[in-house]
């Protein structure tokens, strides 16, 4: 995991930690977050081009990743 992307981990981890009693969801792994992260940062990167379902799943991935 790159540096940037680990800092983005700690940082959910500690909203996690915050929120996380609300959603009663578990913590992801590391490895789950860098593949949500990821998932995240490009459809974030497609702006306006998103169409409705990835509009729907980036606003799930916000809310999973506490970016909301």
């Amino acid at each position: 995991m790159d540096p940037a992307t680990h800092k983005r981990y700690l940082d959910y981890r500690e909203s996690y930690v915050y929120f996380g009693a609300e959603t009663r969801r578990p913590i992801l792994s590391a490895e789950a977050f860098a593949i949500a992260d990821a998932e995240q940062r490009e459809l974030e990167g497609r702006g306006d081009a998103r169409d409705d379902e990835e509009q729907a799943r980036y606003e799930e991935l916000r809310k999973l990743l506490f970016r909301d």
